[in-house]
């Protein structure tokens, strides 16, 4: 399941390489060069949130320490109280986020992997062979919106969604799990939130 979440992860990446337009035709060497600058990407994204981490670390012990020094010196415990559940609360978020960055040697050692690589070169011939197709449906379920106006990342969430459903027989829930999982990463709250709503629609056409 780790390797097909990283090949969707990869696939979006490398969407975002690649021209929005129909009738775009690229070879099997022109999209494993666009893999590995997804890959290169991701990575980069990887070793930047390891370097965030540090420093969240480093500023939540920090605001520990001085409410310690705070207690010392007006015994105000209702002020280290608050403190220290600030700081203990930025600690989990920090380490929420580090539990997805270990796995950064995975991504290095999977990155060889042809079933990744496989899967990856699936997702975007079948996006860029059938794009307008593609669209044209979403498009039925986008509740009185277009396609285009979404956010270009937005859009490459529904499209590789619709490709896990219609395309490579994934289960609805999985792919619906799948695409809030990546617009958790990629895009904010409203676009989970239209992402989840069109996908709803998208199963009922």
């Amino acid at each position: 399941m780790h390797n097909r979440s990283l090949s969707r992860e990869l696939s979006l990446i490398s969407l975002g390489l690649i021209k929005d337009k129909g009738d775009l035709k690229l070879n099997k060497f022109q999209i494993e060069e666009i893999f590995e600058s997804a890959l290169d990407s991701l990575i980069k994204y990887c070793r930047e949130e390891l370097d965030n981490c540090e420093s969240e670390l480093e500023n939540a012990s920090q605001k520990i320490l001085d409410s310690e020094l705070q207690e010392g010196v007006d015994s105000s415990y209702s002020n280290v109280r608050d403190e220290l559940k600030k700081s203990l609360i930025k600690i989990e978020t920090v380490m929420n986020t580090l539990s997805i960055t270990l796995d950064f040697p995975k991504l290095i050692v999977s990155s060889g992997q042809i079933d990744i690589r496989e899967d990856v070169n699936q997702r975007i011939c079948n996006i860029i062979n059938n794009l307008k197709s593609i669209d044209s449906d979403i498009d039925q379920a986008m509740d009185g919106w277009r396609l285009k106006r979404l956010p270009r990342i937005d859009r490459d969430i529904l499209r590789l969604a619709y490709v896990d459903i219609n395309f490579l027989n994934t289960p609805v829930a999985v792919a619906c799990d799948e695409a809030v999982n990546l617009a958790n990463k990629y895009s904010d709250l409203q676009g989970r939130k239209f992402i989840n709503g069109v996908l709803r629609r998208l199963q009922t056409i």
